[in-house]
């Protein structure tokens, strides 16, 4: 990977991270904010404790240089659903926070969307030693 690939790919990566790592506060505490979010789209307690640990996992792939791909596509998971409730059920603006949380994930979206395709050829690498780990030696 090129040096500059490689910066671009960081920056990224500790930007998403550190969204993530930082929203688990809220969510692992019950914050008011996080309860009523969760309770909106009908996933209280159990979606936002599960959402809490992947965006905890997320968060600690995109920090681990060779697995910051898989980060960057569990984030891209998480967060599409994050904005699918701002679409269909939570709006852009929730409790008057001037559409904060959605512009997060506007954010984490797009920093995991490009982790994925700078870091793709690891992605790639990865994928075919876990097929030939597993038993599937195609020539």
């Amino acid at each position: 990977m090129k040096r500059t690939t490689l910066l671009v790919s960081w920056l990224f990566q500790i930007v998403a991270a550190a969204i993530f790592l930082q929203t688990l506060y809220f969510k692992f505490s019950a914050a008011p904010e996080s309860v009523y979010i969760f309770r909106t789209v009908g996933m209280e307690p159990w979606g936002r404790i599960t959402t809490g640990i992947a965006e905890l996992f997320a968060g600690i792939l995109l920090l681990w240089p060779r697995k910051a791909w898989l980060g960057g596509l569990l984030g891209l998971i998480i967060i599409s659903g994050a904005l699918f409730f701002h679409f269909t059920t939570l709006g852009i603006e929730v409790q008057g926070d001037g559409g904060t949380l959605f512009y997060l994930a506007i954010t984490v979206f797009a920093s995991c969307l490009l982790v994925l395709l700078l870091r793709w050829p690891q992605a790639v690498d990865d994928i075919r030693t876990w097929r030939n780990l597993a038993g599937g030696h195609e020539k």
